[in-house]
C-alpha cells in the first residue's frame, strides 16, 4: 500500500474490517468533523487484511453489521474503530495532547509546601524526565491523573481541595452564577437583602486563582472571595 494512504479498523467477534482511507480526513471524520465519506474512502471496499488486499464477504458483513451498506459500515469503522496514525500526525496529536495534560495538572494539583500550582513549564520538564509516554487518543483526564502519580517521584504534587467564601454584588450575579458553578461544587448559598449572592464552594485549590481573574473579569474587581480553610 502507497504511503499516501493509512489503515481504519474495527474488531468484531475476533475478526477484522479495515478500510483503506487518506489520512487527513479519515482522522477528521475518526474525530466528529463533518467530512464527508467520499473525501475519506480510498476505495469502497472492506477487507480482513488490506496489505493483502482480502476482501470480507457480504455474508460477513451482514453478520457483523446487519448491513451490506458500505457507507453505513464505514461510517461505524471510522467512529468506533481504531485509525492507523501516520508518523507526522501521531506526533502533532501527541503534542496537543501533552499541553491538555499540562495545563490539566497545572490547573488541579498544586505544591503541598506553596499550596500554589507549578508552572507548565515545569510540568512539561518533569514528563520529559520521568519519559511518561502520552496516547494522541487517551482521556487528558485519565492520563493526567496517570501522569501526577508518577510525577510526584521527582516533583512534590497534591489535589488539595478549598472551600472559598464567595460574595458577588446584586447587579453581576446572573453572570457569575453559572461561572462560580464550574469551578466546584456549591456547598452552601444565600440571598442578602441588597440582593447580593454569597456562597461557600468547594474546589481543587489550583481552581483558586483561575476563579478569582474569572470573577474579576465578570464584575469588574467588585466581587470578593476568600479561602476559609
Amino acid at each position: 500500500m502507497s504511503k499516501p494512504y493509512t489503515i481504519a479498523r474495527i474488531s468484531i467477534d475476533g475478526k477484522n474490517y479495515e478500510l483503506i482511507v487518506k489520512p487527513e480526513p479519515a482522522l477528521e471524520y475518526h474525530e466528529g468533523k463533518p467530512v464527508g465519506l467520499s473525501s475519506v474512502l480510498v476505495t469502497e471496499t472492506v477487507f480482513s487484511d488490506a496489505n493483502k488486499g482480502l476482501k470480507v464477504s457480504e455474508k460477513d458483513l451482514q453478520t457483523a453489521f446487519a448491513t451490506t451498506d458500505i457507507q453505513k459500515i464505514a461510517s461505524i469503522i471510522l467512529k468506533k474503530g481504531t485509525l492507523q496514525l501516520t508518523a507526522e500526525q501521531r506526533k502533532r496529536m501527541v503534542e496537543e495532547k501533552k499541553k491538555q495534560i499540562v495545563a490539566f495538572i497545572s490547573r488541579q494539583a498544586v505544591d503541598p509546601r506553596t499550596k500554589l500550582p507549578h508552572p507548565p513549564a515545569r510540568i512539561e520538564q518533569a514528563l520529559e524526565q520521568v519519559h511518561f509516554s502520552v496516547d494522541p487518543f487517551g482521556s487528558v483526564e485519565e492520563q493526567a491523573n496517570e501522569a501526577i502519580k508518577v510525577l510526584r517521584s521527582i516533583l512534590p504534587l497534591s489535589i488539595e481541595k478549598i472551600s472559598v467564601n464567595v460574595r458577588i454584588p446584586a447587579q453581576y450575579v446572573g453572570k457569575a452564577y453559572g461561572a462560580v458553578k464550574s469551578f466546584g461544587t456549591i456547598k452552601s448559598e444565600s440571598w442578602r437583602a441588597d440582593g447580593s449572592w454569597t456562597a461557600v464552594v468547594e474546589m481543587v485549590a489550583g481552581f483558586y486563582a483561575p476563579l478569582l481573574e474569572k470573577l474579576g473579569d465578570l464584575t469588574k474587581g467588585n466581587a470578593e472571595a476568600e479561602i476559609i480553610k
